[in-house]
This record gives C-alpha cells, structure tokens and sequence, in this order.
C-alpha cells in the first residue's frame, strides 16, 4: 500500500529529474542561441568558493553565465536573483528554485523580511558559490555601469578567504529585451577576470570602486586579445 509519505518521496525524485532534464535544456538552448565566446583574464579555479559579479543588462545575463560555467561547477552555484521575478509564476518558480537554485532577494526594502547578505551568507556556509549582479537591476541606460551596490564587500568581511570574480557580458541585452519572450540569435562574449579579495583593513568605498574598475577593465578589447 503506498502511503503519503511513499507518494511525496516518488513526487522529490520526479521534480529533481524534471529540473535535471530541464537544466540541461536551458543550458543547451542557450548555447545554441548565443553562442557565447568566453575569455579569461586569469585561469579559472572551479574548486574554489567564489563569488561571480557581473554586469546587468538583460533577464538571461543568470542563465548564461550559469550555462557556461559547466555542470560540475554550476551544480554548486547559486544566483542571487530578484524574487519578484523567478517567484512570479509556476513556472518561474520551478525553474529558479528547482533548476537554477536560487536565492530570492526581495528588491524593495519595505517588502523584505531577511537580510539578504544573511541569506547569501548561509548559502555560502553550505559550500555554495554565488552569481551576484551588484547594480541590482538591469541597466537601460547609456552608462556602461550603474552604481554598484555593497553586498559583495559585506560578504568579504564576513568571510575574507573569499574570492570575487568580475565577470563582463556583451550583446546579450539584444538577445532578450524587455518585454521579449522569443529570444533573438546573437553572438555574446563573457570575459572572466582575476580573482579579488576584501584585503584586510580595506574600506567598503576603497573595495567598491577596485571592484567596479576591474570589472569595467574587461569591457576592452585588450582583455580579450590576451595584450
């Protein structure tokens, strides 16, 4: 006789390999429409607990970074990503917890009820590392960066071994615009850079701005020709 206990542990199994199948799918398809070229301004380490932040102009900025990461290090990546966008619906819902285990943040401080550089916190205490978008939105401005909010600088006090990688996408606001469902074809570039660290002593603003140069230094053409 199957009892409810039986019946929920046969749903966990089903839902894990529904978000199994469906990651890959992500993954594959977002390859496929983007073809994204990816560079290193430094060798990668994907053993290391690392904090990924980047540049924010498109809702699929997450996914591809979280794509060309590879399965073994995006097994253990969790995106710091808007509730009120991958909490909207089902589906959503399903695919942001389920396939892309993220951690919600509400945007609007009069809707929050925890912490979030709490809540990054304990995730990081399990072994996670992160995908962390500091503007904070999506930037529809002529600027190349918004300003850049200090989460990233918290986590490193909090823990100083920690590293942060800067991580630059270009074109891919055109594959996804606001308001767009069917994703357009286009060529996009993400550029990795060397790892920082909150030095010991270095204040939030001193961090802050080394931060934000590092990651606009990889918007050049230069980064990516290796000169």
């Amino acid at each position: 006789m199957t009892t409810a206990r039986d019946a929920g542990k046969a749903g966990g199994i089903l839902r894990r390999i529904a978000a199994r199948i469906t990651g890959l799918a992500i993954a594959l398809f977002a390859r496929f429409i983007t073809s994204p070229r990816v560079y290193y301004a430094a060798p990668p380490h994907p053993d290391r607990q690392t904090v990924y932040f980047a540049n924010h102009r498109s809702n699929a900025d997450t996914v591809l970074i979280w794509t060309v990461l590879g399965a073994a290090t995006r097994a253990h990546t969790r995106p710091v990503a808007a509730a009120d966008y991958w909490l909207k619906s089902p589906l959503r819902k399903f695919v942001g917890l389920d396939v892309f285990n993220v951690i919600p943040i509400e945007r609007l401080r009069e809707n929050r009820t925890e912490n979030p550089v709490e809540k990054m916190l304990a995730a990081l205490e399990t072994g996670a590392s992160l995908i962390i978008f500091p503007e904070g939105r999506r930037n529809e401005s002529e600027a190349p960066l918004l300003e850049m909010r200090p989460g990233i600088y918290h986590l490193g006090q909090a823990r100083p071994e920690l590293e942060f990688v800067p991580v630059w996408i270009e074109n891919l606001n055109g594959v996804l615009p606001r308001g767009s469902i069917i994703p357009v074809p286009l060529l996009c570039t993400l550029t990795f850079g060397a790892a920082l660290r909150v030095e010991p002593g270095e204040s939030r603003d001193a961090f802050m701005a080394r931060a934000r140069a590092a990651l606009l230094a990889l918007a050049s053409e230069e980064v990516r020709d290796g000169s």
